[in-house]
């Protein structure tokens, strides 16, 4: 009998006692029966129906000849027996099916229900993952059971999504999808680790329906010299002489006194869209938006989503009879998307009632704009808005970089400025700094998406003291992260945080540590920027990677 037609042991509980003879992995409840299963099958669905059909004739005549129903011959008294053993036979052949798929849609149901708030309060509501959980869900049993669980998630029995919370084992979750998906797509995944990762610390959190994690080397550049402070930066990428040549402009910022950076501009955005039955009404909201006299009506009702949001403001644009409301607030030391999104909630439910003809179409309306390249986040800014400058020495440049600050300033002309504008770039006037935003966005948990308006960048060169040194400046109008929530939480990333010194919430001041890492972001991003150029205008750009990038040696093997 198939496995869908009986229930699975790994459904059911563990007997207290093991048999001393298990049944083979892969025998058949059916392999039991003494006649052909489908022979079986026939004769009981013929003697259901047949005496089913006697009975009926004969409680017919009965009420005819007002004869008792109670009153019973033994003919009639076999029949019924009869209907009772084939209706327990059919329900318990056919019934598990019905069974399973119940309980295969209400756990689709609830999966579907799972809040994707993030932050503080999120973090508590997390589910443990350990055996201990609810008694509904699957315990654990030997490995032979989960080669049935395994046949059961191939065959859409189990939903694979289920898993950690029908097992109460997140690993072995982890391990019985991975095996499942082996086999439905014929492939192999030898090579993507599965131990030595804690698969409960990303539950409800970083990532859905983990099969194993990827390996990632995280190298360190440093020091940085900052605001009179060293730091130690560490930086996850596969791309060869990015953290090399990071280091070497480390180097020749620290000999040249180091570098100095400001944040201008410190909020997260976001920007819903809502349509009124006309342009006018639309207008009349903008209005009433920008109005100073209403903002802190508007604030006592953003407000009231957190502890650390606060709104700084909202900017509005219309299309036609559509309105489309940037909001903007801190976020403390959290990246922030969920905080404003929460107050953005609570303002458009007020709104709702002042404009009850206001149709919300989306939270987000892409005015925000989020891990998309915008010029009003190049313009108005998102996140952190940092600058960071150094004035590097002229012997600095001759012994470290070996180039001058007259090449360097053309270079930087005709390249990240002219160049960039003949491109139609767009916040994209320098020379790499998305290699160094995405390396330290990885190691640190940020959203690695998010690299796409934070690497928006203006590298400016100069020559000053009579032409003698270089003036290096970078200006990142939207470097978005936190130190709190999301990716931050995670062992290896909150490791490279406390590596330098922004782990979590600050305690002195809300939000300083989210930007010191905007600034050790820009800090770094004027390393890259300086060492980088000077590679190029000294020809060393080749020669480099082709040291560091072009290994030829096998390591598939070793991978794997």
């Amino acid at each position: 009998m198939d496995v869908r037609r009986r229930p699975s042991k790994a459904l059911r509980p563990a007997p207290k006692e093991p048999s001393s003879a298990p049944e083979p992995t892969g025998a058949k409840a059916s392999d039991a029966l003494p006649l052909p299963l489908y022979f079986t099958n026939a004769l009981f669905f013929t003697l259901f129906f047949s005496v089913a059909y006697y009975l009926l004739l004969r409680w017919r005549d009965k009420i005819r000849n007002s004869v008792p129903l109670h009153v019973v011959t033994f003919s009639e008294l076999a029949a019924i027996l009869s209907l009772i053993a084939s209706f327990i036979y059919l329900l318990g052949f056919f019934g598990i099916d019905f069974v399973q798929s119940f309980i295969a849609r209400a756990s689709n149901e609830a999966w579907d229900l799972v809040d994707e708030e993030e932050g503080e309060d999120h973090r508590h509501r997390l589910m443990v993952c350990s055996p201990s959980m609810a008694d509904h869900r699957i315990q654990a049993v030997s490995s032979a059971e989960d080669e049935e669980i395994v046949d059961l998630v191939v065959k859409g029995t189990i939903p694979s999504y289920a898993l950690e919370e029908q097992l109460g084992d997140c690993k072995r979750a982890v391990r019985i999808r991975r095996e499942a998906l082996q086999r439905i797509t014929r492939r192999s995944l030898q090579g993507l680790p599965l131990d030595g990762f804690d698969y409960g610390s990303i539950l409800k959190q970083c990532c859905e329906m983990p099969v194993g994690y990827v390996q990632i080397p995280v190298g360190v550049a440093g020091p940085l010299l900052l605001d009179s402070f060293e730091y130690i930066v560490p930086m996850a990428t596969t791309e060869g002489c990015i953290v090399a040549s990071t280091n070497r402009g480390f180097k020749g910022i620290y000999a040249s006194g180091g570098a100095t950076s400001t944040i201008l501009r410190d909020g997260m955005t976001r920007a819903p869209v809502v349509r009124f039955p006309s342009a006018s009404r639309a207008c009349h909201l903008k209005f009433f938006l920008d109005n100073p006299s209403n903002f802190q009506t508007l604030a006592d009702e953003f407000n009231k989503s957190s502890n650390f949001a606060r709104l700084q403001g909202v900017q509005c644009s219309i299309a036609g009879k559509n309105l489309y409301m940037r909001f903007s607030c801190t976020t403390g030391d959290a990246m922030g998307m969920n905080m404003v999104s929460k107050g953005v909630e609570n303002v458009l439910a007020y709104l709702r009632n002042e404009y009850p003809d206001m149709d919300i179409i989306s939270i987000s309306g892409n005015f925000c704009s989020d891990k998309k390249p915008a010029a009003i986040n190049w313009i108005e800014g998102r996140g952190k808005s940092a600058v960071c400058e150094a004035v590097i020495k002229e012997e600095v440049l001759k012994k470290v970089f070996r180039t001058s600050v007259a090449t360097l300033v053309e270079l930087n002309m005709l390249k990240n400025l002219a160049g960039s504008a003949v491109a139609g770039a767009l916040g994209g006037f320098n020379a790499h700094a998305s290699n160094i935003v995405s390396a330290i966005f990885i190691a640190t948990g940020q959203d690695p998406a998010q690299n796409v308006e934070s690497s928006h960048c203006i590298t400016m060169m100069e020559a000053v003291n009579d032409g003698k040194d270089l003036h290096i400046s970078v200006t990142m109008p939207s470097i978005e992260v936190g130190t709190i929530g999301g990716g931050t939480q995670l062992a290896s990333q909150s490791a490279c945080l406390d590596l330098l010194g922004v782990k979590g919430a600050s305690k002195e001041l809300a939000g300083a540590n989210s930007r010191l890492l905007a600034k050790i972001v820009a800090g770094s991003v004027l390393a890259g920027e300086l060492s980088l150029m000077a590679a190029i205008a000294s020809g060393q750009l080749v020669q480099s990677h082709m040291k560091y990038n072009r290994s030829t040696k096998d390591v598939s093997k070793v991978g794997s």
